[in-house]
């Protein structure tokens, strides 16, 4: 039986990710892969992810359609990575590519999205709020640290910066300690795993003014300790506790200056169980609600491409 479905792409730094989603809201199939870091590696070029994902689209489609039988009605799409006139990357050039070609041939409609409001769709669609026409928003990734406030403005929500990195992101942040530590790039999820096993938290400092935030500091400080024969373990504890703390400082000024009480976090590094629990718990003794999507997605994924598409063409259509 052909069921109809919307499709959601994106190509990010280093995932590739195909979503398809029903006319109720609900995943019908998904498929993503990471893409591959030589080992020791600290990134790809901009060429390499344009390859890796035009190589890895098809095979994700015929991986997610396995077993099914799909009319797509729409198709959404990550075509720059912020909604700004000037943002550009080529990784999405794969995906953005991709998406045309099966609207023109199908004749459906398509829907081009910024990856940050990717991200922002998907947390809204697992987390299932907030409902608040304004909120904060709080993008942590290995390419962006962003406080941002979103108010709804059809057909999506308006993004204005509230805070963010004065220089590195967090994700740096980590991969720079993480592969110091002889942990797999990107360095996420291994360093979790590893500050799952410390026996104390070593003191990593936090830099934080008002809603601006410096990390390269406490991340040299961090490769200090390292040197100077910290426990892995417990310097990446320290690392958790320090990116935890930043977060928590920086929203609870923004949300003083903005007079809000309510946040959704998304973005790789948000999805650490650690940091969430902290950050929730944290923000709770200052009456600020978080809402946190399910970690699958938080991290990159097309759901929320899906999500976007599914919403203009089911509620708006």
């Amino acid at each position: 039986m052909t069921e109809e479905v919307y499709l959601g792409i994106d190509t990010s730094c280093y995932t590739t990710s195909v979503l398809f989603m029903d006319r109720t809201g609900n995943v019908a199939a998904e498929a993503r892969r990471i893409l591959k870091v030589k080992a020791g590696g600290c990134g790809l070029q901009q060429s390499e992810m344009l390859y890796q994902h035009t190589r890895n689209l098809p095979d994700l489609v015929e991986q997610a359609m396995k077993g099914h039988e799909f009319a797509i009605k729409g198709i959404g799409v990550s075509s720059r990575p912020r909604p700004l006139a000037d943002s550009y990357m080529p990784a999405f050039l794969a995906g953005q590519g991709f998406a045309r070609s099966l609207a023109a041939l199908y004749k459906i409609p398509l829907w081009q999205i910024s990856h940050q409001e990717n991200h922002l769709e998907a947390a809204l669609w697992s987390a299932g709020g907030p409902n608040a026409g304004r909120f904060l928003f709080l993008h942590a990734s290995g390419g962006t640290t962003d406080l941002l406030l979103a108010e709804k403005a059809a057909p999506g929500y308006q993004l204005t910066e509230a805070g963010g990195s004065l220089d590195l992101h967090v994700g740096q942040f980590i991969d720079r300690v993480g592969v110091a530590l002889g942990l797999v790039f990107p360095a996420g999820p291994a360093l979790e795993k590893l500050a799952g096993q410390h026996h104390e938290i070593i003191e990593v400092p936090v830099s934080v003014r008002k809603t601006r935030v410096s990390l390269s500091g406490p991340c040299t400080a961090a490769l200090r300790k390292l040197e100077q024969g910290a426990a892995p373990a417990d310097l990446a504890a320290g690392v958790q506790w320090s990116l935890a703390e930043t977060f928590v400082r920086m929203i609870r000024n923004a949300a003083a200056k903005y007079e809000i009480r309510q946040v959704i976090l998304a973005g790789g590094v948000s999805s650490n169980q650690w940091i969430r629990r902290y950050v929730e718990e944290k923000l709770a003794k200052r009456n600020i609600q978080v809402w946190v999507p399910d970690s699958r997605y938080s991290c990159d994924n097309a759901a929320g491409c899906a999500a976007y598409a599914y919403r203009q063409g089911e509620l708006h259509g």
